[in-house]
């Protein structure tokens, strides 16, 4: 879509001026030495005039510039908003220097003075509007002196209470300096607007602007360069008095009482003389159609509320009724077809049809402007025209941009522009058009202008004549025969216009004029009665010119909610022949009233209420030094705070490598234990016999559940904990055994020897025995203990072994080396081939000394192997070496299958562990099983420093961060910790939904007046990563993630001395760190949200997530700590409680037929349809758009919850992608038109987009055979519908109390059908341009060094309410290969995507690699290296033309490539996270 300065540029406005003609010449030579109103015909080439003394003075600046003078700037005034736009257009085409536009639109009645003072400093021109560049002055933001030029654009306006006039007699006059005033040059068609004398009207218009007119010496020339048409006088036969139609009668005796309709009578009832009776009629037909029924009864509505009436709603009610039977009389009523031959048409409509069928009798590439009145008659005309004119007549409406009355048509600024364009084009050749198309719209020559109305001024002659600017143009008079008073207007125009010539051309040579009787002395002196007020310090100027806006700029800034916009009243009295007014401010305001001073005119009276109120403002210091109001609306707190996290950069926090579990029961020898057992699911998959082992801890473990242990190749087993509730007593000898027991077991498998201090013991192992069924009832935990090996181990420390042992008890022991504890084995049998002098087999695992088998069996060093003496007879043993390095949490990798276990050792030279094979098997293992539950423990401690609770393999996926980079879905994972689990970004991706649901409700019941703007700051400033951020680090979370894997050095039990083995030599408590990034901190926090939610599933219990969320949030705006405390926070706003309409009783039961869900509160659901374009004040509900940003998040989780739990190995990614065809404005659009709910929808602007939209929708739906996703194939529904379904959900949430299990019920109704199978939205997922880019790089291109990064700058300092910008780049091995910025950062994301795919797209994959110096492995789908495209170096060579940039290929390239192969390369590529000085921070 293009803006409306582009809109202008293909206008046709921008267009270089290079030749002017003589006259222009003559002109501009006269404005140069003295002040000037250029009188000339519309086209005749004014702005040529203004671009040429705009060029001098700007020469003329910069000397003076260069002379050390003060700077000075040029302005371009105009009358309305239009014309800055075009002027500007215009002036920037043509002048080579910066300049600016500027209109109230733009927001700029609040700027600051150093705001001005910068685009003065900046520009050299400034177009403005009249009010601009006045309340500039008057605020004294510059003054008349910095101003070297004052260009008029239609000067004919300065009188009275003009901004133009006033701009002259409050400044310019009042510089006593001329020399310091700046030159004027004003431009107009005439001097004259109204049936006045044109010479007295002429001389005030030259005494005003100090000027004098003057227009071209030689008007002949001036007619030869402008074109004047032929005026034709167009007689038509009086029309028949105006009557009712049978129609028209019908409607009055329904709703004639009707006020909202009063209007609308007057003017069926009037068009039937000027039009005739089938305009009058179609009148109705319009505005009684259904899509302007809601606007009709909002104004009804609107009408009889804002009455005291006690009846009111009676009244409505009633009223309400006669509106729908007067349109259903309407739509039941035949109209007849038109016809010029009939009565239906009026003689005026006739003889116009007649001369438009003349003119377009065949295909011409004229054009015709047809001027009229009224805007409801251009658009009649325009029906008319378009049924009966020739196939070679194209009609268009140019109205202006008012907002229209009921029935009427709102037309903007753009669409002005695409009119014009069209006409310009040749698209359209006929506009039926209002006073807009006379003055301000730079509109073609036509061949024909039509005066369907005549005019009432000179101007409106002139200017509506100066459209007929083609060759043999046409100008037509429509004047009614006989009617006297038509004939003088033409007659009076003529008159005047050869006065005005005669005028002109009678001004002596040097354009002075003589004998002037406008005094300018009398006008200031009766200006000197209205009281100013004249800052000492800026100057700034307070006047009754001003005042009224300096007023209202003040009350605007006042703090109000969205229901009841703050307003002044005015309250006049009359006192004798003069008038006192008081006016009377909000009650918030600091002043509550003030009175003025009497005035014979009440414009005067109200005038000097607010320039008193104002003083007092200024007096208490409400109102600053330059008049403008020191209570500032407050600008978003997030407006330039940098809510986006640098998810780059990282920080070194302390880890808890050990939970408090142990530590908190140290201190004293405990006097029972709890028993919880450790068993394998699947024992076969260890390989050999095993015992369960018992755990013994001083505090019951908490519900630890099933984990996997990948044990041999191939082979899984879940480890079981079941836990025994009774505590076991304990005697002092079972715990010195089981101490004994436990000891032996680090010391044995792990060679680490502590020193035994029972107070300090952390827990105590035991086996279990070998044939018991834990699951059995057991009468004493103790019962499961393997009391005999207790007892065996406590009483030795080793088993003995001799030369007269026999083989067999050397079979099936555990081995240890006594003097290397890296070394044990399982024996397997004694091998009678195999001798200890033998040498090593080759399919041993490695050893230190390989010279024979006794020399692989001894670890010892040199010179102690030297003196050692060893039994030559003695047997050998097959065994089994273990293998410590292995970690059992993850899978076996190929690397690990490969490690030799096979080997022979000799009996002598090590030690015969006490401990039975069986449960040494299970001692290997336990590391692993211990950091497991370590880490539950850690995880749970995490949530339980904020009063949390939750499953404990949920708490410790929350915690889980595996990889550098586990917040880049989809990347290629960095770093990676095998076998910790699950990381945290599932439970991150509902998490961040509950957050966002959580504060938005939150928001809503604590702030019900908000607007939605506000309502997403606030939760910006909630839910950004920042805050969680900041809160985490303040309560240390970042101590309880889990960020690495399993460690073989960090598994050992904490606060016991050791005393043998590898540490024993340290001191002091070890302190253990980590590297965390501070985003990873903030996606912890919303991992615990989503912990908290999913650990309660079952019941739908939120209270638990609700707590989550106020802990980790810290904020003021959410202090709920279960779910029913959001709707105690909620106070049922007034509109809601109201009593019902019968029109919206009536719409609730309608609804309520779509949906069965009956609403409480019917105004409520009103609110849920009522358009932004209705306002507060016709219904008194509030509209739709804070219902809309409920509703989008309850929606929202009711999507995730669906696809999280549907779908539970599915990555985030997927899930957004996905989420996004459920919540997408596409589905809930034809959702809307599903349930009929466009029908209830209150909007005040044109349906034509809507109805089309239901028409293409329903022709698909008839079309798709029942496919379900029939929906994607429809173009973009208009915003508003999908709007409502959202505020209708958020609606129906409000009115049952805040019952999430309603929105879950219109979820199940009326959207789980669509996607229930998820797979047909595959495409509609990987359409978008994020997941497109991701599939092209990584499946196509098999790249993998590519990151899409965002980062939000602040706003421009200065420019108050200047939006923040996002800036998002797609980087290629270091490259960066496209850019886009937006508001936001998904959508800056968005743009960077379009681009790089319009980069990237046609690229072979070789051309890919050349390019971007991809060397990335291309992995096939069993994730094997594909060698044919694996690292293979392509060099190109190109015959002709360099290869081309990344932004595309040069036609040569289609010449030949030669291709060499290198062998694969080993590169390491270290990826920059930074784009062209902006950190690579991900953006919200």
């Amino acid at each position: 879509m293009l803006s409306t300065k582009n809109l202008i540029s293909k206008h046709g406005l921008s267009q270089i001026i290079s030749s002017p003609r003589g006259y222009q010449v003559e002109l501009f030579e006269r404005a140069k030495h003295q002040n000037t109103i250029a009188v000339l015909d519309t086209g005749s080439g004014k702005t040529l005039i203004a671009v040429l003394l705009l060029r001098h003075m700007i020469d003329r600046e910069l000397a003076d510039r260069g002379a050390g003078k003060p700077k000075r700037v040029s302005f371009f005034v105009v009358d309305c908003v239009t014309l800055v736009f075009q002027q500007y257009s215009v002036l920037e085409c043509n002048l080579d220097h910066k300049m600016e536009r500027f209109c109230g639109e733009m927001g700029c009645d609040l700027w600051s003075k150093e705001t001005w003072q910068q685009h003065f400093e900046e520009n050299m021109v400034i177009v403005c509007t009249a009010d601009v560049l006045y309340n500039c002055l008057s605020h004294s933001f510059l003054n008349m002196s910095q101003i070297n030029l004052l260009i008029l654009d239609e000067a004919h306006h300065a009188k009275k209470n003009h901004p133009y006039a006033r701009i002259i007699m409050d400044f310019y006059l009042s510089e006593p300096d001329e020399t310091r005033r700046p030159k004027i040059f004003g431009m107009t068609a005439s001097p004259v607007d109204a049936k006045v004398d044109v010479i007295q009207a002429a001389r005030e218009l030259e005494t005003l602007l100090c000027s004098q007119i003057a227009t071209t010496s030689d008007l002949a020339l001036l007619q030869k360069s402008v074109s004047r048409p032929l005026e034709i006088i167009g007689t038509y036969d009086p029309p028949p008095s105006a009557y009712e139609t049978p129609l028209h009668q019908q409607l009055k005796s329904v709703c004639g009482d009707v006020e909202v309709f009063s209007k609308l009578f007057f003017r069926a009832k009037e068009a039937t003389a000027e039009l005739g009776p089938w305009c009058a009629d179609r009148l109705w037909e319009w505005t009684l159609l259904e899509e302007h029924e809601s606007k009709i009864e909002s104004h009804a509505e609107k009408r009889i509320l804002e009455t005291s009436d006690p009846n009111a709603v009676e009244k409505l009610d009633a009223a309400m009724e006669k509106i729908q039977q007067a349109r259903k009389f309407v739509s039941e009523h035949t109209f007849q077809v038109p016809n010029l031959d009939s009565k239906g048409m009026s003689a005026k409509v006739r003889l116009l049809c007649h001369y438009l069928n003349l003119f377009f009798e065949r295909p011409t590439q004229a054009k015709c402007i047809v001027f009229v009145r009224q805007r409801h008659t251009a658009r009649l005309l325009v029906d008319l025209v378009q049924r009966i004119g020739t196939e070679h007549i194209k009609v268009a409406l140019l109205v202006g941009t008012r907002a229209g009355e009921v029935g009427d048509l709102s037309v903007s600024f753009r669409q002005q522009m695409v009119t014009l364009m069209k006409f310009r084009q040749g698209e359209i050749n006929c506009l039926f058009a209002t006073s807009i198309a006379e003055e301000g719209l730079d509109i073609p020559d036509c061949n024909l202008v039509i005066r369907f109305d005549l005019y009432s001024t000179l101007i409106q002659y002139i200017q509506s004549r100066g459209r007929a600017r083609h060759v043999n143009s046409r100008y037509i008079h429509m004047v009614q025969r006989g009617h006297e008073a038509h004939a003088k207007t033409v007659h009076h125009v003529r008159r005047a216009e050869g006065i005005m010539r005669g005028f002109c051309e009678a001004l002596p040579a040097d354009r002075i004029l003589q004998g002037d009787d406008y005094d300018l002395d009398a006008a200031l002196f009766r200006e000197k009665d209205y009281r100013a007020y004249i800052e000492p310090e800026t100057k700034a100027r307070l006047t009754y010119g001003s005042t009224l806006a300096v007023l209202a700029r003040f009350i605007g800034c006042l703090p109000h909610d969205s229901e009841c916009v703050p307003k002044v009243d005015f309250v006049m009295s009359s006192h004798g022949r003069s008038f006192i007014c008081e006016v009377i401010l909000p009650e918030n305001a600091p002043i509550r009233s003030a009175i003025g001073r009497a005035y014979g005119k009440k414009s005067l009276a109200k005038r000097s209420a607010a320039f008193e109120a104002c003083l007092l403002l200024r007096k208490k210091h409400y109102l600053d030094a330059n008049l403008l109001p020191t209570i500032q609306k407050q600008l978003p707190a997030m407006r330039n705070a940098l809510l986006a996290l640098n998810m780059k950069k990282t920080n070194t926090y302390t880890m808890r490598a050990k939970p408090d579990f142990w530590e908190e029961t140290w201190g004293s020898v405990p006097e029972g234990l709890f028993m919880t057992v450790l068993e394998l699911a699947n024992p076969e998959a260890l390989g050999r016999p095993y015992q369960p082992l018992a755990m013994l801890t001083r505090k019951p473990f908490p519900e630890i559940p099933n984990f996997v242990l990948h044990l041999e190749a191939g082979q899984t087993s879940e480890v079981r904990c079941a836990q025994f509730k009774p505590i076991m007593s304990l005697s002092h000898d079972f715990l010195e055994r089981l101490t004994s027991f436990t000891f032996r077991i680090f010391q044995d498998i792990f060679n680490k020897k502590y020193e035994i201090d029972l107070n300090k013991v952390s827990y105590w192992l035991s086996p279990i025995h070998k044939d018991m069924d834990i699951n059995e009832h057991i009468t004493s935990p103790a019962d499961l203990l393997d009391m005999q090996t207790i007892e065996a181990v406590f009483e030795k420390e080793e088993l003995e072994w001799t030369p007269e042992t026999p083989d067999s008890f050397l079979e099936n022991r555990f081995l240890v080396d006594r003097w290397d504890g890296g070394r044990r084995f399982f024996s397997i049998c004694v091998d009678p081939t195999m001798q200890p002098q033998d040498p090593v087999p080759p399919d041993t695992a490695p050893g230190k000394y390989m010279e024979n088998i006794l020399d692989y069996s001894v670890s010892l060093f040199k010179k102690s192997r030297a003196r050692a003496k060893w039994i030559e007879k003695q047997p050998v043993i097959l065994a089994d070496k273990v293998v410590y390095r292995r970690n059992w949490l993850d899978a076996i990798t190929t690397e690990e299958q490969s490690i030799k276990t096979k080997c022979y050792v000799c009996p002598e030279p090590l030690k015969f562990s006490v401990l039975p094979t069986s449960v040494a098997a299970m001692g290997v293992i336990f590391p692993a099983i211990v950091s497991r539950l370590e880490s539950y423990l850690v995880a749970l401690e995490g949530f339980a420093t904020l009063g949390l609770q939750a499953k404990p393999e949920l708490a410790l996926e929350a915690m889980t961060k595996d990889s550098d980079n586990t917040e880049e879905h989809r990347e290629e994972q960095i770093h990676v910790r095998r076998g910790m689990g699950k990381n945290y970004e599932r439970l991150e991706f509902i998490g961040d939904c509950f957050l966002k649901m959580a504060t938005s409700i939150a928001l809503f019941a604590q702030m019900p007046d908000n607007d939605e703007f506000e309502y997403h700051v606030k939760r910006m400033l909630l839910v950004c990563n920042k805050n969680l951020f900041e809160g985490a680090k303040q309560l240390k979370l970042y101590e309880y993630i889990r960020s690495q894997g399993f460690s073989r050095r960090l598994w050992y039990p904490e606060g016991l001395k050791l005393l043998e083995g590898k540490g024993a030599n340290k001191t002091g408590k070890e302190v253990h760190t980590h590297i965390l990034g501070d985003k990873t901190v903030a996606d912890v926090c919303e991992a615990m949200i989503g912990a908290s939610l999913v650990s309660f599933r079952e019941g739908d219990d939120f209270d638990m997530a609700v707590k989550a969320v106020t802990a980790l949030v810290h904020n003021e705006h959410h202090h709920m700590l279960q779910w029913s405390d959001y709707y105690k926070a909620y106070k049922r706003p007034a509109y809601m409680t109201a009593r019902a309409t019968a029109s919206q009783l009536d719409s609730a039961a309608k609804i309520e037929t779509k949906h069965a869900y009956h609403f409480k509160y019917p105004r409520l659901l009103r609110s849920a349809f009522i358009h932004p374009s209705c306002g507060f004040s016709f219904e008194k509900v509030p509209t739709y758009q804070r219902l809309e940003f409920l509703g989008d998040s309850l929606l929202d989780m009711t999507a995730i919850n669906f696809l999280f739990y549907n779908h539970p190995n599915k990555d985030p990614q997927w899930l957004t992608e996905h989420k996004m065809a459920m919540v997408s404005n596409k589905f809930l659009g034809a959702l809307c038109i599903k349930l009929g709910f466009h029908k209830h929808l209150r909007y005040h602007g044109p349906l034509g987009e809507i109805t089309n939209y239901v028409t293409e929708l329903e022709e698909v739906e008839r079309e798709s055979e029942g496919a379900r996703d029939y929906w994607t194939q429809v173009s973009n529904p208009p915003k508003c519908l999908p709007d409502i379904v959202e505020s209708y959900v958020g609606a129906v949430f409000v009115d049952s109390e805040f019952n999430f299990a309603e929105v879950q019920r219109f979820f199940d109704t009326h959207i789980r059908w669509f996607f229930e199978d998820m797979s047909i939205y595959d495409t509609f997922a990987n359409n978008h341009p994020t997941t497109f880019l991701h599939n092209l790089l990584l499946h196509n291109y098999g790249c993998q060094n590519y990151r899409l990064l965002a980062q939000e700058l602040p706003a421009v300092d200065g420019l108050n309410g200047a939006p923040t910008q996002v800036v998002a780049a797609v980087i290629i091995h270091n490259q960066v290969v496209a850019d886009g910025s937006a508001a936001s950062g998904k959508t800056a994301k968005v743009k960077a995507s379009q681009k790089a795919l319009e980069v990237l797209t046609g690229l072979a994959p070789f051309e890919y690699r050349k390019m971007y110096k991809c060397d990335c492995e291309v992995k096939d789908a069993d994730g094997n290296v594909d060698m044919t495209e694996s690292k293979i170096k392509i060099n190109v060579e190109k015959r002709g033309d360099t290869v081309s940039s990344q932004s595309g290929r040069t036609a040569a390239e289609s010449t030949a490539f030669t291709t060499s192969i290198s062998p694969p390369t080993t590169t390491t590529t270290t990826t920059t996270n930074t784009v062209a000085g902006v950190n690579a921070d991900m953006a919200i």
